[in-house]
């Protein structure tokens, strides 16, 4: 399913086989946490900014409209009208940073919904059965996110208990994908890397789910308040350990610098709704940095938010005329600004792959790193 094309040191160029379509890697999964991306963005919109993978949220949609709902209703590809490839996040990270008040035990989590309060079980087994009744092509293991930091003790336990969440969550896929109203037969399940910032319990908990032989791995539990350079080596360490025929996904991150570097080290999947969040206050990302486009200065600016962009926004409306919808509070402000972000870093992904291709993405990195993280 997972063919390196090229590397270049620990960098690969790379192309994963989904049943609605291949990933050319390494890729930026777009995020539609309930089936679709906040900031009025259509499966329409996606396909003409590049967008390769959707990404939706298990927790969110068991919420509302309910699983069973898309189910019913063909699966998310059928529901959102997405035809490329999609994959559901477990739903763990939901679970233990939304719920106020929560219950762990071996068999899974009980917790109070954020919406209305009311009582939710979610483990292995019923995070299985709402990523099969969504239909997605890649669904992730049920795991939990631990706060970081917490002692070494605790993440040593919580990484045991994660991977025999794991081989539940891999006998439950199996027997779901035997009924005949599966969704999406080809739905596959990946395994997530947790350890929070020990280096020796991340190296452990990654050979340990390695040797289950699964189509790909995350690692979880970063970007969560560490800093850069402890992350950084947290991907070295895992990496290490990790399967070279399979993909490895980061989740979370992050800025485009984080993205450079994560790719220079081996990472091949990212996702993260800060170029969406952003947008819809007003921070944009451009080819010269970052712009917080409610600036008075840019009130009578008549050109594109990037003059090297080619999105369908930069071709069009001027910086000004953003500006000016974002301030009156009118959605299209939110819906042309979270357009260009996505489309800013789905094409500093393409921009990854082609200077991969040529084997200079480690000049191409080193001269981008700084440039786009400095605010204008």
């Amino acid at each position: 399913m997972f063919k390196v094309l090229k590397t270049e040191g620990k960098a690969r160029l790379g192309r994963y086989d989904t049943a609605h379509g291949s990933i050319q890697t390494p890729v930026f999964m777009n995020v539609g946490t309930q089936a679709a991306i906040k900031g009025a963005l259509s499966a329409a919109d996606l396909e003409n900014i590049g967008c390769q993978v959707l990404l939706s949220n298990t927790y969110h949609l068991h919420l509302r409209p309910g699983d069973d709902t898309v189910h019913a209703l063909g699966g998310l590809h059928s529901f959102s009208t997405w035809k490329g490839p999609i994959l559901t996040d477990s739903g763990g990270f939901q679970v233990f940073s939304l719920a106020a008040l929560r219950n762990i035990k071996e068999e899974g989590v009980t917790f109070s919904a954020h919406t209305d309060g009311h009582k939710i079980f979610m483990g292995p087994e019923e995070s299985m059965k709402i990523q099969w009744n969504l239909g997605s092509d890649i669904a992730m293991a049920f795991d939990e996110c631990v706060e970081n930091p917490s002692t070494y003790e605790y993440v040593r336990r919580s990484c045991s208990r994660t991977y025999r969440w794991l081989e539940r969550c891999r006998a439950a896929m199996d027997e779901l994908h035997k009924r005949e109203d599966t969704v999406n037969p080809g739905q596959v399940l990946w395994g997530i890397n947790q350890g929070g910032i020990y280096h020796d319990l991340r190296a452990e908990h990654m050979k340990r789910i390695a040797e289950l032989d699964l189509p790909g791995y995350a690692i979880g539990g970063l970007a969560v308040g560490e800093t850069a350079d402890v992350m950084y080596s947290i991907i070295e360490t895992v990496n290490e350990q990790a399967p070279i025929d399979k993909p490895r996904y980061l989740m979370g991150v992050g800025t485009p610098a984080n993205i450079l570097e994560a790719v220079w080290r081996g990472v091949d999947f990212f996702d993260c709704v800060m170029p969406a969040r952003n947008a819809r206050h007003g921070h944009i990302f451009t080819s010269r940095g970052i712009i917080n486009i409610n600036n008075r200065k840019y009130a009578e600016d008549n050109r594109p938010i990037d003059e090297n962009c080619g999105c369908p926004v930069c071709r069009r409306y001027s910086r000004a005329y953003v500006r000016h919808l974002i301030r009156s509070g009118e959605m299209l402000g939110m819906r042309l600004a979270v357009m260009h972000n996505l489309y800013f870093y789905n094409d500093l992904m393409a921009k990854i792959r082609a200077h991969l291709e040529t084997g200079d993405f480690e000049s191409f990195k080193n001269s981008q790193v700084e440039v786009l993280s400095q605010r204008i």
